[in-house]
């Protein structure tokens, strides 16, 4: 069984986004691990790992449009469940 169950991940369409901001809140207010949060001030890519993904998605989207999200079901994966 993995710590974290939800591979979270989309993409943030905005203005004055920043990674180092984004990251902090992450690291501050989210369980998970893995995060990665790349790209520019209009547009960011958030890859993580969490048991709460529509929390996530809920402060993402208070930054801008999200789009292209996926959440995957990890422990499912990895007992050869579709995710």
């Amino acid at each position: 069984m993995v710590e974290f169950k939800y591979d979270t991940q989309l993409l943030i369409e905005g203005k004055n986004l920043s990674e180092e901001v984004i990251s902090e809140y992450f690291n501050t207010h989210f369980k998970g691990d893995c995060l990665l949060a790349v790209g520019d001030d209009t547009l960011i890519k958030i890859h993580y790992h969490t048991n709460e993904p529509w929390k996530v998605l809920e402060y993402c989207a208070s930054l801008g449009e999200i789009y292209d999200i996926v959440v995957e079901d990890m422990d499912r994966q990895a007992r050869g469940l579709k995710g």
